[in-house]
């Protein structure tokens, strides 16, 4: 089952958005401040025009908090690099269909190396892709801008998107955290959440405030209402 404490909006930070020259601090003291997760976005400069980190870093972090690392491959090919990250101390791998021509094995893959695995939907990828391996995930990632550089502007155009596989799930009867990545603040939280998202990805909505206990109290309660109108 995914680790989520209750049944509460799960809030991960994302790592991209934080002070990389102080990165252990930073994650500890988003830890302090609530956070469920802990976001680690994946680029190679190739799948994505854009590049971040590799194993090494996901590994030197790893002994300095408890949160569930949550990481991200904007990879081509991805399936060659599970392993490693599996070893860095990754507890969920999220894939996208377009990484490789192998998505059903590469699921296979990530829970063979003992992780959670999660579909990516970039803006213009179907739903349909997940299909045939729903049975397989154990997280949906809707990308809510275009992958590749933090800061951009939450696409309104995904909700549709979201409140699609919020009924792909619910007609799957299985435990499957339905995730929300790209512009999401205090403005958005509420629209994702109402769509039927339940674990928020945020990068400068909590490392660009100056308080991030009260970023991402203020997230939680800012879509706590509309996901309860979805559970009921």
């Amino acid at each position: 089952m995914i680790q989520r404490p209750d049944h509460r909006i799960v809030i991960a930070p994302s790592v991209l958005a934080a002070d990389l020259s102080r990165l252990r601090e930073e994650v500890q003291a988003v830890e302090a401040a609530g956070a469920d997760w802990l976001h680690l976005d994946i680029m190679d400069g190739h799948f994505v025009p854009n590049m971040t980190f590799g194993p090494g870093l996901v590994a030197a972090l790893r002994p300095h908090t408890r949160l569930p690392f949550d990481v991200h491959l904007m990879i081509a090919p991805a399936e060659p690099y599970l392993e490693a990250f599996a070893k860095a101390g990754a507890n969920h791998l999220s894939v996208h269909p377009e990484s490789g021509p192998h998505l059903h094995r590469s699921l296979q893959t990530i829970h063979g190396l003992g992780c959670k695995a999660g579909v990516v939907l970039n803006p213009a990828t179907p739903v349909e892709h997940l299909g045939w391996v729903l049975d397989l995930a154990d997280i949906v990632l809707v990308m809510t801008v275009n992958p590749g550089f933090g800061g951009q502007d939450f696409l309104d155009s995904q909700l549709a998107k979201i409140a699609a596989v919020r009924r792909m799930i619910a007609e799957s009867s299985r435990d499957i955290a339905l995730q929300v990545d790209g512009g999401i603040g205090a403005d958005t939280v509420g629209r994702a959440a109402a769509a039927g998202a339940n674990v928020m990805v945020a990068g400068t909505a909590v490392f660009g405030a100056p308080d991030y206990a009260a970023a991402i109290a203020g997230l939680r309660r800012a879509a706590a209402p509309e996901m309860q109108a979805v559970a009921e």
